[in-house]
């Protein structure tokens, strides 16, 4: 509720500022003491780990009184709303390749809020029974795969690290790279592993899609798409500063990739619907001991 003004009556002014002490404003109202607790949650669009462990925060800080709004955007979009405080903050921010370029221009007006898990990857993934297993192969073998690389969504740093270093390593300037969403891309996986055809796509592990699909990663021996990444939180400054107690929890969270797919194979693959906050509830039951780890 809002701070309203102390009725200026005497006799009620001691009563109403110890009342008043206690209470939570609307704009920044508090869990515990002056804590901002409505906040706008920034979500990458198609990226499941981030949808994934946005709704799990979701669900976990509203437990603890806050009030939290997922909002889907792309990447760029996400960013300047970190700077410019429009969103509190997000957990799905890939380092030290995918999102560099995003770090290097918003990197000194958000606060990292730390590394939550360390076993994540960029990869191009091809149908489990594709007759090359190395990205090297790829070039003399592009007429198998129609000539095309099936990428996500233009803006992404996956496409970006195709662009920019794994097609000039490895001479695949001659085939077509086709970009447009996430869920584009999912859909021609689904098409093609159905119909036992050959296919080539942009893609990162952890994802759904590797126990969905028979697939496997081609061997990146240029190592064009960097080592290991590990995934951050980041949050706006307004939100470190308003919104400390969150901000720790945030701090100090940790899942590993083992975890992370239950959750994910919670909510996309044992469920089809839209719906995810009773998904995530049961799932938060199953593993009560781990959830009640990320506040204490």
């Amino acid at each position: 509720m809002k701070k309203h003004s102390t009725i200026a009556i005497a006799a009620l002014a001691t009563a109403s500022l110890m009342g008043l002490a206690g209470c939570a404003s609307s704009g920044t109202g508090s869990a515990d003491g002056g804590e901002k607790t409505d906040l706008k949650l920034a979500v990458f669009n198609g990226w499941d780990e981030g949808v994934a462990t946005s709704w799990l925060w979701k669900t976990i800080l509203e437990d603890e009184g806050y009030t939290v709004d997922l909002e889907m955007a792309d990447p760029a979009p996400v960013f300047e709303g970190l700077k410019s405080g429009d969103y509190d903050f997000t957990t799905d921010v890939w380092l030290p390749v995918t999102h560099e370029a995003y770090l290097d221009s918003y990197g000194d007006d958000i606060v990292e809020l730390g590394a939550w898990n360390d076993e994540s990857k960029l990869t191009l993934a091809v149908n489990e029974d594709a007759p090359i297993d190395s990205i090297e192969e790829l070039a003399d073998n592009a007429d198998l795969f129609s000539n095309r690389i099936v990428g996500i969504e233009p803006g992404a740093g996956l496409t970006a690290a195709m662009e920019n270093e794994v097609i000039p390593t490895y001479g695949l300037d001659d085939m077509e790279f086709l970009t447009s969403s996430t869920a584009a891309m999912l859909s021609e996986l689904k098409s093609a592993t159905d119909k036992g055809e050959n296919v080539v796509v942009t893609l990162w592990e952890p994802h759904r899609a590797y126990a969905q699909f028979p697939i496997k990663n081609l061997k990146d021996p240029e190592g064009s798409f960097g080592a290991t990444e590990s995934l951050y939180s980041y949050g706006s400054t307004d939100f470190a500063e308003n919104s400390p107690k969150a901000a720790g929890y945030l701090e100090n969270f940790e899942m590993d990739s083992e975890t992370l797919m239950s959750l994910v194979k919670a909510m996309f693959i044992d469920y089809d619907g839209d719906d995810y906050g009773p998904v995530v509830e049961k799932w938060i039951e199953d593993n009560q001991e781990y959830v009640d780890g990320l506040t204490s």
